[in-house]
């Protein structure tokens, strides 16, 4: 694992790893996948691994999932019974390279990475940017690589994926902060968090804290009530 700098702001570790055939605890099934597919999957969750073990998260006791719009997001395992925040993620892959970046709870992030001197075609400039962008990346096509991976970046850090088209990205609107790591642009976005879905024991436990705080009688499992003690 090879940690990069972090912007200013919230906690935050970054890390990159060379993408080669692994496996990991973290990683989802993937029927008939291909060999790169799955180097990629791997390698980016074992890297998450690495950067949890970094930040003294047991491994162990999570698991990763993911919301209705595919952004991944950690969770206490089912029958840990823990509900301390845990940080927000988000993993990427670009050539050779995974990527990962974790920040602290209460933040969400995005992350993004791409070969620092990758040429984007013009006609796929309207892809990503509309208006006096448009026409801006036109006469400075040089940036092109930034403005996507920090569109991309953008996207994960809102959890929305390609459901926020790029096209309505104003990135002065965001947090969001680009630099360049050996041979590749890497693009980080971050935000205060919003909810993360809801599991069973997230439920039960909710529902235990509104009756408690009722005053009425309640009960969890078996046959033992408020008004019986």
């Amino acid at each position: 694992m090879e940690i990069m700098g972090p912007p200013k702001g919230p906690r935050m570790l970054i890390a990159r790893k060379r993408i080669k055939e692994c496996s990991s605890n973290l990683a989802d099934e993937i029927p008939r996948a291909t060999a790169k597919r799955l180097a990629d999957h791997n390698s980016g969750r074992l890297l998450l691994e690495e950067c949890l073990i970094e930040w003294s998260i047991p491994t162990d006791s999570i698991e990763v999932l993911r919301t209705d719009e595919r952004a991944p997001y950690l969770s206490w395992l089912d029958g840990i019974w823990r509900n301390n925040p845990l940080p927000g993620i988000s993993i990427g892959h670009s050539g050779d390279w995974a990527v990962c970046a974790l920040i602290e709870p209460g933040f969400w992030v995005g992350i993004d990475a791409e070969p620092k001197n990758r040429g984007i075609q013009e006609n796929a400039f309207d892809m990503m940017a509309k208006g006096d962008e448009l026409d801006w990346l036109k006469s400075n096509p040089e940036q092109a690589i930034r403005i996507w991976t920090a569109k991309e970046a953008v996207q994960k850090a809102e959890r929305k994926g390609m459901n926020l088209n790029p096209r309505d990205i104003v990135l002065e609107n965001y947090q969001v902060e680009s630099f360049i790591h050996d041979d590749q642009m890497v693009s980080l976005s971050w935000r205060e968090a919003g909810d993360d879905p809801l599991n069973a024991e997230d439920d039960l436990l909710n529902q235990t804290r509104i009756a408690m705080q009722s005053g009425e009688s309640w009960g969890v499992g078996c046959n033992t009530t408020r008004n019986n003690l």
